[in-house]
């Protein structure tokens, strides 16, 4: 049986990714995620991994590159101008199919802005962030647990689709505390012979198949053309979701993160009154599960997109609907967030 430890949400992340063979770990300091990166200074001792405070943010993302390369699980963790600064390097590992786990546990901006909780940076996790054609695959947890969870998880989809994976949540999830359940993994990484990318030594080695420079007419398009049929297939068999009280809605609440927490209370407290309010919460923000909310969005009045922004996966949730339904924004902007009793008054005005 699993036990349970009070934990805080950096904490909670940081011992995933020990439990799933992570055991090198690069980062460089900044609030609100500073616990994940002591939990990893600690932890990596304890069980002979690396630990590297880096001397910049840059300088962490290409660590993750270098051991990436090497065949073994690696992961990086900051907060949203940290990340910014990461951009480059998550272009280059998507551009030479190379898996990796980042954590951005997004902070009030642009600038400098806060150390409180955000969404605002669904765009640069959702639409690319650094240069060129190409995707991450982005997991927004709701609860400690799921922080948990969703963090090993995302160690097996890089490896398995050779691409950066990110967790994004908030300052709340962050700073937060729950008990969480340790379910162990072995973290054992396969390598077989397929995995020739994987340089492991000079000796009898083929010439190196790890590349993000492509030059010589046509090599890049071919390349990006088979970066997008991966995407596709992510897109097909990776996309994931919740729903609650969906069943007879009559009004849909859009939210991820913790805003999802809020609106969950909410919606339970207006059940109760007989209005029918349900909440749809995307896990993966990319690839976003549009198709299963396009077919709820078929017959309601209503959907309400609620983020701690000015409103940008607001757009995804307007494509998916493609004019099905009214759909209507409230937003909270510069580390401010929602309460429960706020969601439950806009509800109440349906």
């Amino acid at each position: 049986m699993n036990k349970k430890i009070l934990m805080s949400g950096n904490e909670a992340i940081g011992e995933a990714a020990i439990q799933a063979g992570c055991r090198f770990y690069y980062g460089y300091p900044i609030t609100p995620q500073n616990e994940l990166t002591a939990h990893m200074a600690k932890r990596m001792i304890e069980v002979g991994g690396t630990f590297i405070q880096s001397e910049s943010e840059l300088a962490a993302i290409n660590m993750v590159f270098g051991s990436s390369l090497t065949g073994e699980r690696a992961m990086t963790s900051s907060s949203s101008p940290g990340i910014s600064l990461k951009q480059e390097g998550i272009s280059y590992m998507a551009g030479a199919e190379l898996p990796a786990v980042i954590v951005n546990l997004m902070r009030g901006g642009p600038g400098l802005g806060n150390i409180s909780g955000s969404q605002a940076d669904y765009f640069q996790a959702t639409k690319g962030g650094g240069h060129g054609d190409y995707h991450s695959i982005v997991l927004a947890p709701a609860s400690l647990q799921e922080a948990f969870n969703l963090t090993m998880d995302a160690f097996d989809l890089a490896d398995k689709y050779r691409t950066p994976v990110i967790i994004l949540g908030d300052g709340i999830l962050a700073q937060m505390r729950e008990a969480v359940e340790l379910a162990h993994s072995s973290g054992d990484r396969v390598h077989s012979k397929k995995e020739d990318w994987v340089l492991r030594g000079c000796k009898g080695r083929e010439p190196r198949r790890i590349l993000s420079l492509r030059l010589g007419e046509g090599n890049l398009e071919r390349h990006n053309l088979k970066l997008q049929e991966k995407y596709q297939k992510i897109k097909n068999k990776e996309r994931r979701w919740e729903e609650i009280q969906t069943k007879n809605a009559e009004f849909l609440i859009a939210a991820y993160g913790t805003v999802a927490r809020a609106a969950k209370e909410a919606i339970t407290r207006a059940r109760k009154e007989g209005i029918a309010a349900g909440l749809f919460r995307p896990i993966s923000l990319w690839p976003f599960p549009e198709k299963r909310l396009g077919e709820l969005s078929k017959g309601l009045k209503k959907i309400l997109t609620l983020e701690m922004s000015a409103g940008q996966m607001l757009e995804d949730v307007r494509l998916a609907v493609e004019g099905r339904c009214p759909v209507e924004f409230s937003g909270k902007l510069g580390g401010a967030y929602f309460t429960p009793d706020e969601i439950y008054n806009i509800i109440k005005q349906w």
